[in-house]
């Protein structure tokens, strides 16, 4: 066959054979009613409700690279040093709002139980008087006795875990891929300090323009997404979980 007929091909089937991803199939058994929770609350929050979208992105770095970067230029690629300084990292502490797209984020030294739940108090504040859902991952410090106490004292606010091991239905999650492209990765940063500043001027700028995530995908399409890649790995399919 010619390369004239294979790329043909590959263009009418919309093959990409150059490009790869990775997967990770959750094994959580109560994976469909927990993203029919988290994408329910997404598609359609009760009336007058606050969903706010929680995650921690740990240990970015802040990076001083040798030269500037060289720019994307006609017939060349966007270049950077591959020798740097790191400068120490922090922890990005970050809520969506899914009802506003506005979001709010905090850079911590550590990423403890502690330092989690005065996250989510700063970030409820505002909504005082309304019911509130939080949709955090499976990470040990979301759920530690002092996190558990807080919910109990403050009845309006309520968590919804991701499925163990995808917490790719949380919106956050797609925030901070925007701000990891956008703000960090063509970064140099001198300091802690400077990356948590650019980070904070990205969000100030984000919140300026901010639109709500247009989920396109409904549940069952989802769910029936994810028993086709069970069944191409062959794993095994939970017919039970609907």
């Amino acid at each position: 066959m010619s390369w004239h007929y294979i790329a043909r091909v590959w263009r009418e089937e919309a093959l990409a054979p150059q490009r790869s991803g990775t997967f990770k199939l959750s094994r959580d058994p109560a994976f469909a009613a927990k993203v029919a929770d988290v994408v329910g609350l997404h598609l359609d929050p009760p009336g007058g409700a606050v969903v706010l979208s929680i995650d921690e992105k740990t240990q970015v770095q802040a990076l001083d690279r040798a030269q500037p970067m060289l720019p994307i230029d006609f017939g060349k690629a966007e270049k950077r040093t591959h020798d740097y300084v790191r400068h120490g990292v922090t922890n990005l502490f970050a809520a969506l709002d899914v009802g506003t797209g506005q979001g709010i984020g905090d850079c911590r030294p550590a990423r403890d139980g502690k330092q989690f739940l005065a996250f989510p108090r700063n970030a409820t504040a505002p909504h005082r008087g309304r019911e509130i859902h939080i949709v955090p991952d499976n990470l040990s410090t979301h759920t530690t006795p002092e996190v558990t106490a807080w919910l109990e004292r403050n009845s309006h606010v309520t968590f919804h875990f991701t499925p163990v091991g995808s917490s790719w239905p949380n919106q956050v999650e797609t925030w901070f891929a925007l701000t990891t492209r956008q703000a960090i990765r063509r970064g140099t940063f001198t300091s802690v300090s400077a990356l948590a500043s650019e980070i904070r001027a990205y969000i100030e700028d984000w919140n300026s323009r901010a639109e709500p995530f247009a989920r396109v995908a409904t549940i069952d399409e989802i769910l029936a997404k994810v028993r086709l890649d069970q069944a191409t790995v062959g794993k095994p399919v939970d017919n039970n979980a609907k």
